[in-house]
């Protein structure tokens, strides 16, 4: 039988040195505040090699131009965490030096989940990116395309709420939601009732709209 593949491998020593995973496979949340005291560079090439170990998770073909394929059967986390370029491991600490000053004062205090699945994930496969104190949050670090300036889609907004939608128990009591344009520094929030209303050109009653997604399943 064919052993894990080069780029699971390092991933899998990536995640057991964080203390992601023991040695029963068993996963643990890992603390960032335990590695606060690093460079900058070394935190960013972690985050970018987590990254990219995400992407054959949510789509496998994602791994026909992944840099992961660049990995040789000796490789481990070092050889990983160097997938990154310099120019992108910049863009990263700006982005997140940019947060700091934008995007955390006004979440701060609250409290929050990363990630978070609901009732109806598993229909469409789908989690978020953040919710914070009823706020269901899509962080975007596009540049904007060949005008690189700061836009949203009709799918970006179609997205977020179809997000909402699939917590058909209304399990996080979801007020707002929006996004975080990471590049710019940008918070855009709206009341979720409100952007439904503006969307559809009419007043929704959401517990009947989520009731409707679920029904259909």
């Amino acid at each position: 039988m064919a052993g894990p593949t080069p780029w699971a491998h390092a991933g899998m020593q990536m995640l057991s040195a964080l203390g992601g995973v023991d040695d029963r496979l068993t996963l643990h949340a890992i603390d960032p505040a335990m590695w606060r005291d690093r460079p900058d560079p070394w935190m960013a090439r972690l985050c970018y090699g987590l990254a990219l170990l995400v992407e054959p998770m949510r789509n496998p073909a994602a791994l026909l131009g992944s840099r992961l394929m660049q990995l040789t059967e000796e490789a481990g986390p070092r050889e990983l965490a160097a997938l990154a370029t310099a120019g992108e491991i910049a863009d990263l600490i700006a982005m997140r030096d940019l947060a700091r000053e934008t995007l955390v004062p006004a979440l701060a205090g609250q409290p929050g989940e990363s990630g978070p699945t609901f009732a109806g994930s598993k229909d469409l496969n789908a989690d978020a990116d953040l919710i914070v104190g009823g706020l269901l949050l899509d962080i975007k670090a596009g540049q904007g395309g060949s005008t690189r300036t700061m836009s949203l889609s009709r799918g970006d907004l179609d997205q977020l709420l179809g997000y909402a939608l699939l917590d058909y128990p209304d399990e996080y009591a979801l007020g707002s939601v929006g996004h975080y344009l990471a590049r710019y520094g940008a918070l855009i929030t709206w009341p979720l009732a409100d952007l439904c209303a503006e969307l559809a050109g009419n007043p929704i009653a959401l517990p009947d709209a989520r009731a409707a997604k679920s029904d259909r399943r």
